[in-house]
């Protein structure tokens, strides 16, 4: 009986060990009374301009994770140590990336047309397929980043570029939640969300 137990017990902590691997859901949730089920908030549709002047949906994303910050290309301080992190993540998910969308939002877009996105891109070295530099409204824009994204996005006269904004990257699952925030400036954070990330795709995707 006592072996029967010691079993049990250790059954359990693997399986509480298997359930916190899940990522939790994040934004302001809701309940729907009708089942008493907690409700989380889903990233609404877009269409944005890429770096190509194609126009992209948000559905023509659709079954993919989604990793997104929000940035500009002019910006002095913060911008190029993200697009720094962002580009090394797209490295590091490289066996991964049919599975992956990247996606920059100008928080700029005035001036970050398409041609400047592109100049952004060369600079930087990227080469990657699977990301989007993205411009379009800017106010919309903005709130998409703070209601959705869950990352601050603002004009600011006062601040270095006249923007300010988070650092943040954002996780989403295929089906649209939001799953994590991370520190997009800090390498560990970053690892993190690639830890976090490929827990996602394994445990709710059975892909690895």
């Amino acid at each position: 009986m006592r072996y029967l137990v010691f079993f049990v017990v250790i059954a359990m902590i693997l399986f509480s060990c298997e359930e916190n691997e899940r990522l939790p859901f994040l934004g302001h949730a809701d309940i729907d009374y009708s089942t008493n089920d907690t409700v989380y908030p889903k990233i609404p549709e877009f269409e944005y301009l890429n770096q190509d002047s194609i126009l992209i949906k948000s559905g023509d994303m659709k079954g993919k994770i989604w990793i997104a910050d929000f940035f500009f290309t002019t910006c002095p301080t913060i911008c190029p140590v993200m697009t720094t992190q962002m580009k090394r993540l797209n490295g590091m998910t490289e066996d991964l990336s049919e599975h992956i969308q990247f996606m920059s939002f100008s928080i700029a877009p005035k001036h970050d047309q398409p041609s400047q996105l592109m100049r952004y891109i060369d600079h930087h070295g990227i080469k990657a397929n699977n990301w989007h530099f993205f411009t379009g409204d800017e106010s919309a824009t903005h709130l998409l980043g703070v209601e959705s994204f869950l990352v601050h996005a603002a004009a600011d006269e006062e601040a270095p570029g006249g923007y300010a904004h988070s650092g943040a990257f954002t996780l989403v699952d295929k089906e649209g939640y939001v799953r994590g925030v991370y520190m997009g400036t800090e390498t560990e954070e970053v690892n993190r969300l690639e830890k976090d990330l490929r827990i996602l795709l394994k445990d709710e995707y059975g892909i690895e």
